[in-house]
């Protein structure tokens, strides 16, 4: 005959087993969830970014086309002004770029760590990503935009 004691043994160690399988889940789903967010955090970069550049840049040529057909007289405070705000966004598009990258390097390490003391299962894929890349996309065109109203170079000029 089998013991109850050791019966119930077994399923507390079979309950133990799946809450812990479970937590293990848990934990993984959560840094997709960070991973997701920090996303989102770099979206609003990327607006604000984008709204400061392209504000920018339609200052500048504005001002630069009304004072090239005479109808000011000087545009000088303006152009700059635009070209501040070219710079502005592109400048914080870089920063929040880098801190995307050391943000998600850090947390690919912690994941990598706690896959491998088995805390984790880390099945689920972790892309580059493609947030990141407009970003980049968008940065270059802002270092493109700074050319073009400070050196007149450029495919905007």
């Amino acid at each position: 005959m089998s013991d109850p004691a050791s019966a119930h043994v077994t399923r507390k160690d079979d309950t133990d087993s799946i809450s812990v399988e479970l937590s293990s889940r848990r934990t993984g789903m959560s840094f997709q969830r960070t991973r997701l967010s920090a996303d989102r955090t770099l979206m609003s970069v990327i607006r604000t970014s984008l709204s400061l550049i392209s504000f920018g840049f339609t200052i500048f040529q504005v001002f630069e086309k009304a004072h090239q057909a005479e109808i000011i007289r000087s545009s000088l405070a303006a152009r700059s002004f635009g070209q501040v705000l070219v710079t502005l966004g592109t400048l914080m598009l870089a920063l929040g770029i880098v801190y995307h990258v050391q943000f998600m390097a850090g947390l690919r390490r912690e994941r990598a760590q706690m896959k491998a003391d088995g805390l984790i299962h880390g099945e689920s894929a972790f892309p580059v990503s493609l947030t990141l890349v407009t970003a980049l996309v968008l940065l270059a065109i802002g270092l493109l935009a700074i050319a073009s109203t400070v050196f007149r170079v450029g495919p905007f000029g």
